[in-house]
């Protein structure tokens, strides 16, 4: 059975990579993902991976605190998580690259398009660090815009849960599980998937958006190969 994307967007979010402890980098939980990840590449798949911070820092977080600088500091901690998922691949001989949207020329590339697609040509993965590099702009923007800008097929959108639901399945017990959403229904009735700056950005663009769970070690592969897991956003 072959892959059913030639490339893709992996989104991961910061609190997926906190694994159970809640907070900051488990590494048994970054090393799963980096296993999943190499899998996916010998499926002959162009992989790029664009990391949140929310383990580290939350831009809300800082009450009273100029919201730009917020997110700048938010910016960093992507970076952090980047660079912990490059040495994790690396260690299972990926090739990878780290590349930023503020300049940090001594840990990173610059984000530059057309560097970014020739690395994704050559095989290697590419991490998109420091969000679009402005505030006020979530790390799911930077998905929908980096899918946009290097013709991905579809955005993975990894999560601490196992798809998309009417309310937080965590707080709420009876929470309904959705299989299949479209752009409109994400906006309408203000599911918490993506902001609607990203949401908005991939219907313009119809990129599709599947959300899923990383409780299980070998998820990302399956959507890889087609299997129906999570929730499908879109045509796909």
């Amino acid at each position: 059975m072959g892959a059913k994307f030639n490339r893709i967007i992996l989104k991961i979010s910061g609190e997926a990579l906190a694994g159970p402890q809640g907070f900051g980098i488990n590494f048994e939980t970054i090393n799963q993902i980096a296993q999943q990840i190499k899998e996916v590449v010998e499926l002959g798949v162009e992989v790029a991976v664009v990391v949140g911070g929310g383990n580290i820092w939350r831009g809300r977080a800082g009450k009273g605190m100029d919201r730009t600088t917020a997110d700048h500091m938010g910016m960093l901690a992507t970076v952090i998580n980047a660079l912990a998922l490059q040495d994790a691949l690396e260690n299972r001989d990926v090739a990878t690259r780290v590349q930023t949207a503020i300049e940090l020329r001594q840990i990173a590339e610059p984000y530059i398009r057309r560097r970014a697609v020739r690395h994704l040509e050559k095989k290697r993965v590419v991490i998109f660090a420091a969000g679009t590099g402005n505030p006020f702009f979530s790390t799911d923007t930077t998905a929908a815009l980096r899918a946009a800008e290097i013709d991905a097929e579809v955005i993975l959108l990894a999560k601490k849960v196992d798809g998309v639901y009417d309310s937080d399945p965590v707080a709420n017990p009876q929470a309904k599980k959705f299989d299949k959403l479209n752009y409109f229904d994400i906006l309408r009735l203000g599911l918490k998937v993506m902001d609607s700056t990203a949401t908005s950005l991939c219907m313009d663009n119809g990129i599709p958006i599947i959300v899923f769970g990383l409780e299980k070690p070998d998820n990302i592969r399956r959507v890889i190969l087609g299997e129906k897991i999570g929730t499908s956003i879109g045509d796909v």
